[in-house]
């Protein structure tokens, strides 16, 4: 029985890369690793995602996917400062680790390196939502643990030239 493309690329080079994309940024903004996990986004009802654009060599998104906790503890490394809820600095914290995951995973290919461009983050906050991107080339979900906390990110390609 042959194996889903699907699930090759979650082994592939572009999902090892990922995870060291996220842990070089956790490390740099953070001071902390950020480890591949079994299981993604748990704490807390309300999620946090921001989306960044891709255009260029490749069109698409990534996306990183997190709860409330895991956001103020984000933004409270990245400042030094604890937030006491999510304002506008939690979201833009979020943000900004998405587009560094975003730079940092594109600037390992050769190819997208230089040929591929980010957009600025888009945030969205809420409880039930689903976000939809049209046709996917491919889609890579890794799930990570930040200290007790966790967090989803994904690559997903809508086309790839």
């Amino acid at each position: 029985m042959a194996t889903p493309a699907r699930e090759l690329l979650q082994e592939s080079a572009h999902a090892l890369h990922l995870d060291d994309a996220v842990d070089e940024v956790f490390r740099l903004m953070m001071g902390a690793p950020c480890q591949p996990a079994e299981k993604g986004v748990t704490d807390g009802s309300e999620t946090i995602t921001a989306v960044i654009g891709l255009a260029g060599a490749m069109s698409g998104a990534c996306t990183l996917r997190c709860g409330l906790e895991t956001s103020l503890r984000m933004a409270e490394c990245m400042v030094g400062t604890r937030p006491q809820e999510l304002d506008a600095m939690v979201k833009d914290a979020i943000g900004e680790v998405c587009n560094m995951v975003a730079g940092a995973w594109k600037g390992k290919h050769a190819v997208l390196a230089g040929g591929c461009v980010l957009s600025t983050p888009a945030v969205v906050t809420g409880t039930n939502y689903q976000l939809h991107m049209q046709q996917q080339e491919f889609r890579i979900d890794r799930n990570y643990r930040f200290e007790e906390h966790t967090l989803s990110i994904s690559i997903i390609c809508e086309s790839i030239q």
